[in-house]
């Protein structure tokens, strides 16, 4: 296993780039699904479990909260220590998780695996950051712009695969095969990822850890739980106080660290600040497609609307998305290449509000969930590819594991934001439906709009970043020795 990037070979190329492309890829997928995998069971936790419907929530909430606080923590320690090593720390963890939750009857156990399968979500931007320092310039885009959609396919595939497991065998067999699949991917990262010299060394700010873990999870616990808990009520304004006052007391004291977990003034560069923002639309944008599209396909078609289809066939019908955002993941970095990764999001978020626009006029027939969701699949697909080729870009190689780890969880509060605010607009526009209230085809197609709304805000957001955004090169050799730290190893 090589100690630095990977060396050219007698005949003058890399050694196994398309594995390591395909490796890392295939990591990326692995943890998407992951995100998927309850879906089939949510509403049979309570029963599953031994559990209140509101307790059982917190199989879902425990993984959104641990995912928050693990990918910036997971890149920056990968920046100091080696990626590879956290990559592998990561996939152990899904592993822990999965097995955990396997072997799991009641709602603690199942809790404590599904956080613990929340600690690996940064496996996607430590990909990306090990990509940056493995290949070569003409690769990095494509293989970025695939390694971003690979959440995409593995949450498309994830769900008919669930479903059919769900359906057909017990349901701890879900996470048995995915504890299959985090041993696989975490074997392949052993053999065939190389490990890099580039990192930054130093001293971990776990002070800064603390403080950014306590207000992200005040913060994302307001809003995931606030529509249970009431919006008006003390316990979510108390969260919601805290997180600003937690969050602006770690601002200030990242900013006076030596170290910080979070660079906050590179952060604040326009560039990695608009992509940032730009994100958080995207990521709402994203979201809202999957909270619409599978009510829509299985609310009962008496109601006039609904189409009345299995769990699924509405996984089937999802699945090409996922698909369409990997294929068009050259395109994406071509564009890039030739008019910059500013242009590619700009584009990408133009398609996506087409998308949703589309399925406001089309929401009859069953073809009419697979064309809208590929439109819009095929401009995330464009957005995800641009992002973490401007925000490498825009920071120093021995940073980009923290910068992409924090621009994911940019995303990760756009699809939060997202649930939230679509759970109060279906709650509040209803139809009778006999004795039950059902959300309403306004609701959705309000739902709906407001993606479209979010799209459009990242393409204004999109415009302020300076320049074309170039494109991001791999940090030369001699730039990575300098950036390790005396006596640190991969």
């Amino acid at each position: 296993m090589s100690d630095g990037p990977a060396r050219p070979t007698a005949a003058g190329a890399l050694p196994r780039p398309n594995a390591i492309v395909a490796v890392l890829a295939f990591g990326g997928i692995v943890v998407s699904l992951m995100q998927t995998l309850v879906i089939p069971i949510v509403s049979q936790l309570p029963k599953l479990l031994d559990a209140s419907a509101s307790d059982a929530a917190w199989v879902v909430t425990a993984t959104l909260l641990a995912a928050a606080v693990a990918t910036p923590v997971t890149g920056r320690l990968g920046d100091m220590y080696g990626k590879r090593r956290m990559l592998l720390v990561s996939l152990v963890m899904l592993v822990i998780g999965s097995v955990t939750a396997a072997l799991s009857d009641s709602l603690a156990p199942m809790v404590v695996g599904r956080a613990l399968q929340g600690l690996a979500s940064g496996v996607i931007p430590l990909g990306i950051s090990i990509m940056r320092d493995e290949l070569p310039a003409e690769r990095l885009g494509s293989a970025t712009a695939m390694m971003s959609a690979s959440l995409g396919v593995g949450g498309a595939l994830g769900l008919p695969a669930a479903a059919v497991i769900a359906e057909n065998f017990d349901w701890h067999v879900l996470f048995w095969a995915s504890a299959a699949l985090g041993a696989v991917a975490a074997v392949l990262v052993l053999l065939l990822v190389p490990r890099s010299r580039v990192r930054s060394g130093g001293r971990f700010d776990a002070v800064g850890a603390v403080g950014m873990a306590a207000g992200l999870m005040c913060l994302l616990l307001a809003v995931s739980k606030g529509a249970d808990w009431g919006w008006g009520s003390g316990r979510t304004l108390g969260l919601f106080a805290a997180a600003v006052v937690v969050l602006l007391a770690w601002g200030a004291f990242e900013l006076r660290v030596p170290a910080p977990l979070v660079d906050l003034r590179t952060t604040a560069r326009r560039q990695v600040l608009m992509t940032n923002l730009a994100s958080i639309a995207i990521g709402f944008a994203m979201f809202s497609m999957s909270l619409v599209i599978p009510q829509l396909l299985q609310l009962p078609a008496q109601t006039g609307y609904g189409l009345g289809k299995s769990l699924l066939t509405t996984g089937l019908v999802m699945a090409p998305s996922g698909l369409v955002m990997m294929a068009v993941a050259p395109f994406s970095a071509s564009l890039s290449r030739a008019r910059g990764p500013k242009v590619t999001l700009m584009t990408g978020a133009l398609v996506v509000a087409a998308g949703y626009g589309l399925n406001i006029v089309l929401m009859d027939q069953v073809w009419h969930f697979v064309l809208a969701p590929c439109v819009i699949s095929a401009g995330i697909g464009f957005t995800y590819g641009a992002m973490p080729t401007l925000i490498m870009s825009a920071v120093p190689a021995s940073e980009t594991g923290a910068a992409n780890s924090l621009n994911t969880l940019m995303r990760s509060i756009g699809t939060s934001t997202a649930s939230a605010v679509a759970g109060v607009v279906l709650a509040h526009l209803t139809t009778r439906f006999g004795p039950y209230a059902l959300p309403s085809e306004n609701g959705f197609r309000t739902v709906l709009a407001l993606g479209a709304g979010a799209a459009l805000l990242g393409f204004l957001i999109a415009a302020f970043i300076p320049g074309r955004g170039a494109a991001a090169a791999p940090a030369p050799v001699a730039a990575a020795g300098e950036a390790k730290a005396p006596g640190v190893k991969a």
